[in-house]
């Protein structure tokens, strides 16, 4: 790697990993720019020109998605992976669409997010499910799809759903079902 080439923008807003994940990846030879928001990480882009790009999806104000479509805009574009702990297929085919590389759900470690940063493609060994998926991850996947739509904004999504506002927070705080 050519540390003079390698420019890493980490735009998360949990300052304990973005700072942990910073140190990690300064040792394996990027240069490091940190950014807690979207504002910040497009002044960041701007300023820094990152070759790549860690964007956390859900950041407080407008989502990750914006920043990834800004990122992807810029020329010469990053390579840009997006990290959430709020992983759907939506969100990530959307993160994707507009110009990510590739997606990882939290937690993630250094070595994993390296890896992802540098492969070119989509892993190839990864297996598609031989059934369909449950009703239970289907109606997951689509709230989340919903709430993406409405930029993370709860009351919105609820009456997108046609839903009450704490039905879908009960929902929300759940863990997503297994996708088979």
């Amino acid at each position: 790697m050519n540390a003079a080439v390698m420019k890493l923008l980490i735009v998360e807003d949990d300052a304990d990993f973005a700072g942990v994940l910073a140190r990690a990846m300064k040792k394996r030879g990027f240069e490091v720019a940190l950014a807690h928001d979207a504002p910040e990480a497009r002044s960041a882009a701007d300023d820094f020109v990152p070759s790549h790009a860690v964007v956390d999806l859900k950041l407080p104000g407008e989502s990750g998605l914006k920043v990834v479509e800004h990122l992807a805009a810029c020329t010469p574009a990053p390579a840009i992976v997006v990290l959430t702990g709020y992983a759907s297929i939506a969100t990530a085919v959307e993160a994707v669409r507009l110009g990510a590389r590739h997606y990882l759900a939290k937690p993630a470690d250094a070595d994993e997010i390296l890896a992802a940063l540098l492969r070119d493609q989509p892993d190839a060994a990864l297996e598609v499910a031989p059934e369909p998926l449950s009703v239970a991850r289907l109606e997951w996947e689509h709230i989340q799809k919903v709430l993406n739509e409405h930029a993370g904004n709860i009351s919105a999504t609820a009456r997108a759903l046609k839903m009450h506002r704490r039905t879908l927070q009960r929902k929300l705080d759940k863990r997503p079902p297994r996708p088979a």
